[in-house]
């Protein structure tokens, strides 16, 4: 999918849930990656805190935001706090799987509480992830086609380790004028119960709900208490 037409769809979610931005609100995107949702916060008419520990993705941002008011900053969102302070969010989004990248359950415990401390009272943080938990796949059915064309074909196959747990084997065949090439990789995901998410949100006065997506477990919630 064209960059353009992937912004253009997280625009038109993410307006549906928090609408357009007033003079001077911010938002922050947690695990922005290339920026996807930060253009689309941008185009909303909020400035943005772009936050990821990946500087080529960044640059590739900066290059691409030039003409918004998007701040590009390498760090780890679970020190959020170092770099908002409370009651200064507008919105906060934690969309494309980057949830379910932390290392345990507790540190998105972590995360959600201080997500709910920087937000502004009836601030907004939305959530987007892989339902990993739901079901436990098995032989042939763990093997799972990402995306493919004529240049590249990716293929990815799940460890399901614990109950809290899978490991990610992404398998990327690339093909350049010599042929094919194979690049591997191996990384350690949650499986995040939608229900428990919720209720992590709702013991640190978020007003959670889920909210319709094709693909994902999409959640919003709003700041209760001032």
């Amino acid at each position: 999918m064209p960059f353009e037409t992937k912004v253009a769809e997280q625009k038109h979610f993410l307006e549906s849930l928090v609408g357009l931005g007033e003079p001077g609100s911010l938002a922050i995107d947690l695990g922005c990656g290339s920026g996807f949702q930060s253009l689309a916060l941008a185009d909303l008419g909020y400035r943005v805190l772009a936050i990821d520990t990946n500087e080529w993705l960044l640059r590739t941002l900066k290059e691409r935001s030039a003409s918004h008011p998007i701040n590009a900053t390498c760090g780890d969102i679970l020190e959020i706090e170092t770099l908002a302070g409370p009651a200064s969010a507008d919105v906060v989004v934690c969309m494309g799987d980057t949830i379910t990248h932390l290392p345990s359950f507790g540190a998105v415990s972590e995360l959600v509480g201080a997500v709910a401390r920087i937000l502004r009272p009836r601030g907004q943080f939305v959530v987007t992830y892989r339902d990993l938990a739901a079901v436990e796949l098995e032989g042939l059915d763990r093997f799972i086609p990402v995306r493919s064309d004529d240049q590249r074909i990716m293929t990815c196959f799940l460890e399901c380790t614990s109950a809290e747990t899978v490991v990610v084997n992404d398998l990327i065949h690339v093909r350049d004028d010599h042929g094919w090439t194979l690049h591997k990789s191996r990384y350690q995901k949650l499986r995040l119960p939608a229900e428990w998410l919720l209720g992590q949100m709702r013991a640190s006065a978020l007003s959670a709900t889920r909210q319709p997506h094709a693909a994902m477990i999409a959640i919003s919630a709003m700041k209760l208490r001032t």
